[in-house]
């Protein structure tokens, strides 16, 4: 009989019909009804993170917890069932506007797909005139163990175009000529990152990949397996909330400022290895604003990003949010003040709250000769209605 605790997706490939007239494995789990209820009590207790004791309370920050899990269900969805099958990969992204995870980056295009680190891949494209583009794979998930190991990078500062932008790489354990992005048996997801220093200019790459050495055409639908995919959709809910959850309570503790920090926790979760990640934790009363002073940094790229409490970003659609070394008005000796404030300062390089009190933040560094931490303090402003002078 199918177990129906919480399970993850198999490694192995998918297998094959049951002969005609045959009960599948899990069928009665499937047709009792008792797979769909485990998992509706898996994203039942996935809400429990939105009532942790150190996370606000407010009606508007618990209503932006519980979108939060319907954003990470559809995410989990579509990682687990939708495109799921490593033999048919499917480039997809997991974070966009209306999906947010772990502080993701306002000025990437996030694409991600389900592979098999025992098969090959190979990747087509064209670069396009995006700023940086990043290829990792990934080993592991928020809802297995709460982790995305690295075992192979490559980006477009190691890569090699066509005159024209076109490019091709390869993914594999083994080692192959050319473009060749690493993998290990483990290997369960390949993470494209895109950034732009403004997406109103830049091209983004096209990117397409392939199963060098899977089947022609897919199997049918899979009743065991696909009971162990909408378990993971589940489990995943539960576990980045939570990942993220206990990395907001660790911020919390040091509100409006830039504690040192260990990059090993941030490159355990996925992180981009050319990343230098800051992260932090702020409140402001209504007349109260945080300045952020970022050193002068040699880098590819830098930006810094204000979060709501469930490290989302806040809807840079419509605020702004976040700034970058190309959006940024930069002092004279290259350095750059930001001012975090509910309502417009009449300061340069103002970022919006969009209507929030509390939140997180974070500042990132693409490979950075150096990696100074940001500096904060919080200001008083005058009345909104006090005269100028």
């Amino acid at each position: 009989m199918l177990g129906i605790g919480p399970v993850v997706p198999q490694r192995a490939a998918a297998a094959p019909p049951a002969p005609a007239g045959a009960t599948p494995p899990g069928a009665d789990a499937l047709s009792s009804g008792a797979l769909w209820n485990a998992f509706c009590d898996q994203l039942k207790a996935a809400g429990g993170q939105i009532l942790r004791p150190e996370a606000p309370a407010s009606a508007f920050d618990r209503a932006e917890g519980y979108r939060y899990l319907t954003r990470l269900l559809r995410a989990g969805l579509e990682q687990y069932v939708e495109f799921a099958d490593p033999h048919f990969p499917v480039l997809f992204s997991l974070v966009d506007t209306n999906k947010k995870i772990g502080a993701d980056n306002p000025d990437n295009l996030y694409q991600n797909a389900q592979i098999d680190g025992r098969l090959e891949y190979r990747i087509t494209g064209h670069r396009g005139t995006v700023h940086y583009i990043g290829f990792s794979t990934k080993a592991g998930n928020y809802g297995k163990n709460q982790a995305l190991t690295g075992t192979g990078f490559l980006d477009s500062e190691n890569m090699k175009f066509s005159p024209d932008g076109a490019f091709e790489l390869i993914i594999s354990a083994k080692p192959h000529p050319g473009n060749w992005l690493p993998m290990t048996a483990e290997t369960e997801t390949v993470l494209v990152r895109q950034t732009f220093l403004d997406r109103r200019r830049e091209t983004p790459a096209t990117v397409t990949i392939e199963c060098l050495n899977g089947p022609k055409t897919p199997a049918p639908l899979q009743p065991e397996r696909f009971a162990q995919q909408l378990m993971a959709s589940a489990t995943f809910v539960g576990g980045t909330a939570k990942l993220f959850a206990d990395w907001a309570k660790t911020f919390k503790s040091a509100p409006n400022t830039f504690a040192p920090q260990d990059q090993r926790i941030y490159q355990k979760a996925g992180g981009d290895p050319s990343i230098f990640y800051v992260h932090g934790y702020w409140t402001l009363a209504p007349d109260e604003a945080l300045v952020v002073d970022i050193p002068k940094a040699e880098a590819q790229f830098w930006n810094f990003q204000v979060d709501n409490y469930w490290m989302e970003s806040l809807d840079y659609r419509y605020f702004t949010i976040h700034l970058n070394q190309s959006t940024a008005k930069a002092n004279p000796d290259g350095s750059v003040t930001l001012v975090l404030a509910h309502r417009d300062p009449g300061m340069p390089n103002w970022l919006s709250t969009a209507g929030h009190h509390v939140g997180t933040m974070m500042y990132r560094l693409i490979s950075g000769k150096t990696q100074p931490y940001p500096k904060a303090r919080v200001i008083r402003l005058p009345a909104a209605n006090a005269p100028k002078t």
